[in-house]
């Protein structure tokens, strides 16, 4: 049995203070050794923001802590009744999306979808990169939404949460099968991701951008695989992502390089370079998004910010937060994927400057809706005729 100890959360306590942050302060309360943690963003596993106790493992004085197990990947079955989410953010594209996995094994330490582990009563920490989710029904579940009679085709987005070519992809295959459904029905798709995994599928995609039914936006975060070992653990070196945006050009799915996040004095010095290393291989447009701190992101940013570069932990959140209007995170509508002020407004005006010396985003064009094809209803959901 673990030692631990239990603590009730003081009312809207910081887990830190700031910027005096030091990463095993008390209020921490999760920090755990980098020997079980290897090969993960998180540097700790703090209870969500629902939990009304939080579990801190001790010494008693046994050397209990060296027997605990290192974390390691588990799957559970998340049984949805419906695949496709709504949302009506006015600053994002799309109105419908579809996440195949909660939880994400790449550990990328600024993935906004982290807070939502919350609601699953585990840490958005440790818990979001090792206990994941799946769902097995999705393609079913998403043939029989479309099949709806009131369903209208509109194009349904894809990695806006999680990424759906992480590693559990490879053996559960679901993107795949909802590919499938997709492109049985004609219907539109835009998809994230930072895995070369996406390269599977080539077949389908490179069938449906004949179709003018898909896009395939990558994000390249670094050039540098170093830095990108430490900002996204168990995700696809640099050079892969770069050759999945190449041969996925080649066979002409149309690509976007997602410069994403940019993070003040960490990889905004890049920005230039990845845009020339996407142009050169055939990418065709390109975006950005700052740095996001939302909820639970912030606190485990600044631990990981703290144990990998100490000597620019002033520094980067001293930017960051003169781009939130001197908030660590403003959630603005407009202003969360952009942020505002003059370190903002540069990084904007370098990435547009780039983006016009390398022809990129000079073409705008919509996927097309009106080849849709609805699914036949299975006869079990099919309505029964009166007559």
């Amino acid at each position: 049995m673990q030692p631990s100890s239990v603590q009730r959360k003081p009312p809207s306590a910081a887990p830190f203070p700031d910027p005096e942050f030091h990463p095993r302060h008390e209020n921490v309360g999760a920090h755990v050794d980098s020997e079980r943690r290897r090969g993960r963003g998180a540097q700790s596993n703090a209870s969500g923001r629902f939990e009304p106790e939080a579990r801190q493992a001790f010494d008693d004085g046994w050397q209990s802590l060296d027997e605990l197990p290192a974390f390691k990947t588990t799957v559970s079955i998340d049984s949805a009744r419906k695949v496709i989410t709504r949302n009506e953010s006015p600053d994002i594209p799309f109105d419908r999306s579809i996440n195949p996995y909660r939880g994400c094994e790449h550990g990328c330490i600024y993935c906004f979808a982290r807070p939502t582990h919350a609601y699953l009563g585990l840490s958005p920490g440790l818990d979001f990169e090792s206990r994941l989710y799946m769902k097995p029904d999705a393609p079913e579940l998403l043939e029989r939404e479309l099949s709806a009679a009131k369903y209208s085709p509109r194009v349904i987005a894809i990695g806006t949460n999680t990424d759906p070519y992480q590693p559990i992809e490879r053996r559960y295959e679901i993107m795949r099968k909802i590919l499938q459904v997709l492109d049985r029905a004609n219907h539109p798709v835009g998809i994230v991701t930072k895995s070369a995994l996406v390269l599977r599928d080539l077949d389908i995609l490179s069938s449906m951008a004949k179709r003018n039914l898909v896009r395939v936006a990558v994000s390249v975060t670094t050039l540098d695989p170093e830095l990108a070992r430490v900002m996204e653990p168990r995700a696809a070196t640099p050079p892969r992502r770069l050759n999945a945006l190449r041969e996925l050009s080649a066979a002409g799915v149309p690509t976007t390089v997602m410069v994403a996040p940019i993070i003040p004095a960490i990889n905004d010095a890049e920005i230039e370079r990845i845009l020339d290393a996407a142009a050169s291989i055939g990418v065709t447009s390109a975006g950005y998004v700052l740095l996001r701190l939302p909820l639970e992101v912030r606190d485990l940013f600044k631990e990981w910010l703290m144990a990998n570069f100490p000597d620019k932990y002033r520094h980067v959140m001293s930017l960051i937060r003169q781009t939130r209007g001197g908030k660590d995170y403003d959630a603005e509508w407009g202003k969360r994927m952009k942020g505002g002020g003059p370190y903002a407004w540069m990084i904007g005006r370098r990435v547009s400057q780039a983006c016009e010396r390398l022809k990129l985003n000079e073409k705008k064009s919509s996927l097309s809706t009106d080849q849709f094809a609805r699914p036949r209803a299975a006869e079990s959901d099919a309505q029964l005729s009166l007559f």
